[in-house]
Parts: structure tokens; sequence; C-alpha cells
């Protein structure tokens, strides 16, 4: 029976489980004093030698929290493939009614609805991933940087905007909590990172241009924005340099859009900040693909596309 229990707590078991399958005080500190286990908390046991793999780590950690908790935030993050690489910290959420002594290395956090919050199967307990995300993203001190997780994990698939919003409807209290809504419904559109759903809503729909085609796939590539109808493809890079294999690949992707007809503008983060001069921009070169609209000036004081409209009018 423990060595069941051993072996789906990735190596670690607490004292009360342990007595519960029999092994008496005296036995555990044998096997402590003999360097067969190691005590990792208290109460928490490694019952191996050698340093504790990842998996051994989060479990030591959840055992210490006790029953009803979960890791949450950052670790839960990771256990959902959000985050490519772990923390510094673990991160674990505790019931209301309990308090978690100041454990090295772990951060506590403390909710009224754990239960509700925890991921209904596996046995190693996290938030469910809709829940991690807002977490985090309450979390943050910028605005970019809630909605980054907001589009990462709906760009990874690991969820929907339609969770997420059920999700938010859950939360009284939430910083960001109507931007963040505003955003779930952005990410219907498809906009898959930050840089994306400014385009979407600074330059596309702030200046009354036609709505683009998010992700479209075309020839074996996905184009960020592709307006088919006007012959131009928009795409977008927030990174600050490319490696090697990825220019090769984008160069692929815009020869293979030129092929066929489409003229492709490129745009990273300075350009998307000052949204109204990219605007006039995207607005030419869909009048050149046949558009015939006019840009809007959008709320910002000056907007130079009010000048664009004047000499249009």
């Amino acid at each position: 029976m423990l060595d069941e229990v051993v072996q789906e707590q990735a190596g670690m078991v607490t004292r009360a489980q342990a007595r519960a399958a029999g092994l008496s005080e005296g036995t555990i500190r044998a096997h402590v004093d003999a360097g067969r286990w190691k005590r990792v908390f208290r109460g928490v046991y490694q019952t191996f030698t050698g340093e504790p793999p990842r998996a051994a780590q989060l479990w030591a950690v959840q055992l210490r929290a006790g029953a009803g908790s979960a890791l949450s935030h950052e670790t839960a993050a990771e256990l959902h493939g959000l985050l490519d690489h772990p923390a510094d910290h673990v991160h674990v959420t505790v019931p209301a009614n309990r308090r978690m002594p100041p454990t090295p290395g772990v951060v506590v956090h403390i909710c009224q609805r754990v239960d509700a919050a925890t991921h209904p199967g596996p046995a190693l307990r996290r938030t469910r991933v809709e829940e991690t995300v807002l977490d985090l993203a309450g979390r943050q001190r910028r605005l970019d940087d809630a909605i980054g997780w907001v589009t990462r994990a709906c760009a990874r698939r690991l969820t929907t905007p339609q969770r997420l919003a059920a999700a938010l409807r859950q939360r009284r209290k939430l910083r960001w909590r109507r931007l963040l809504e505003s955003v779930v419904d952005d990410a219907v559109a498809g906009a898959h990172s930050v840089l994306e759903l400014r385009y979407l809503r600074d330059v596309e729909r702030a200046h009354r241009l036609p709505t683009g085609r998010r992700q479209a796939h075309r020839q074996g590539f996905y184009r960020d924005v592709e307006y088919r109808r006007f012959a131009t493809v928009v795409e977008l890079d927030g990174r600050a340099y490319h490696p090697e294999d990825r220019r090769h690949h984008d160069r692929r992707r815009d020869n293979e859009a030129a092929a066929g007809g489409h003229r492709t503008l490129r745009y990273g983060w300075g350009d998307v900040v000052t949204p109204c001069a990219t605007a006039i921009q995207v607005a030419r070169a869909l009048r050149a693909g046949g558009w015939t609209g006019r840009i809007q000036p959008c709320h910002r004081p000056g907007c130079p596309a009010r000048r664009t409209t004047r000499r249009r009018s």
C-alpha cells in the first residue's frame, strides 16, 4: 500500500501516510538516520537518495500544504504548459480557513474558492487553466503583461475565450477585470499576442479599416492579418530579433504571398504603438488593392488620419 502511494507521489510521503501504512515513528526515524529517507519539510519525506526531480519537488510542496490545497499561479502555469520554464518559487493556494507556515522556496496564496478553482483530474492538484490565467493577469502591474497571459493561453490552445469569459464571471474582484473582459472578446477574433491585439484595436478598429482575417492559413503558412479581398497581408512581430531559421521561414511566407499577388506589410512594436501612421500606411495599401472606403481619425488628439480624411473629402 505504501509503495503505491509513494509511486503516485513521485517518491514523496507524509508521516501520516507512513503511519497509516503501518510504519512506526521508530521505523521512520531509522530510515532518515540511515540516509534512505530525507526530511524535506516538517512531516514530509523523500524516500529515495539523490536530488529530487521537479515532480518530486512539487509533490513535496503539495503534501506540505495539505488537503484542499492546489499548486497555482506560475507553478500551475508550468504544469499546464503556459510557462516554458519553472519559476524561481513554487506557488500553492490553500483554503481561507487554513494557514501554512513560511516554507523556504514556497509562495503561499489564500483563496476562499480554491476547490472550485482546482482542476478535477490530475493527482497533483493544480488550479484550472482559466483560473491560473486570471490569477496571473490580476497580479500584473502593466495591462500589456496582463493581456499577455490571456493571449498566450489562447494561442497555445490551452483554453478558449469562452471558457475565460465564464471564469471571469466568477470573479467579483480582479485587477483589470473590465479591460480583460474586452480582451477576451477580442481573442475570439483570433488575436494571438499582445501585439496582434493592439493592432486590432488601435490600428484597424480605431481607424475604421476593413476587418482582416486573423491567422489565415495559406500555402502551408499562417498569416497574422490577411485582407484577401484587397490583396494585402500584415505580419506582426514583437521579438527583438529573429534567429536565422525564423527569418528564412518569414521570407518564404512573404515571398509566397507576393507570388500570389499580395503585398506584405511588416510591423513591430514601434509601429503599433504609433498606430495612426501605421493605419495610414495600411489604408494606402488597401486602396492600392481596390478598397474604396475612407480611413477615419481615432480618438487620439491630432491623429494625422484627420488630415488625410479632409484631403480626400
